[in-house]
């Protein structure tokens, strides 16, 4: 047995279905129906090579209709594809508090800023710095006012004084971030 008749035996199978000249044509088309559904050019290659394994494995698929097994099979593997990223971004989503190790410069970073954040609390007048912080720790307008003595109705103008006072410091400090 020569190469040229290996190969023959390899891409026609024994009801004479031509697999290279299947692939041949339809592999561009079958690429392209699957890029179309997952947007990215190399997965969709690879998927449509897993699509025409699939075919080669199944000889009851390797028919005068094969054309349209392709396809079918194509959709399939491209709405599997689908499901696995989603499934695996919901998991990242899961699990990202595990991933999240700050590295030494975030850790610098972090104290850093809150450095700056500290030194514009300390210069800007205190009962703004009292708003700031008492809201920033989630308190609701009511409890804001029962807690430093004031009018419901004028925490939130006195807040939002409090914190243009904040951003105008924190820019003459430290410039626009």
């Amino acid at each position: 047995m020569n190469a040229e008749s290996a190969v023959e035996s390899v891409t026609t199978s024994d009801a004479g279905f031509d697999f290279e000249a299947t692939f041949q044509a339809h592999y561009g088309r079958v690429a392209r129906v699957i890029q179309g559904v997952v947007h990215d050019h190399a997965r969709a290659e690879e998927l449509a090579v897993e699509v025409f394994v699939k075919l080669w494995r199944s000889p009851q698929a390797q028919t005068e209709k094969a054309d349209g097994w392709l396809y079918r099979a194509a959709i399939h593997r491209a709405l599997d594809e689908l499901r696995r990223r989603e499934r695996r971004r919901r998991y990242e989503r899961l699990f990202g508090f595990l991933k999240t190790v700050p590295t030494p410069e975030d850790l610098r970073a972090a104290t850093e800023e809150q450095d700056r954040v500290r030194r514009v609390l300390a210069a800007i007048e205190p009962r703004a710095a009292e708003l700031l912080l008492l809201r920033g720790q989630g308190l609701s307008y009511e409890e804001v006012a029962s807690a430093l003595a004031l009018n419901p109705a004028s925490v939130g103008t006195l807040l939002s004084r409090a914190q243009e006072a904040f951003r105008k410091e924190f820019v003459r400090r430290y410039g626009q971030q």
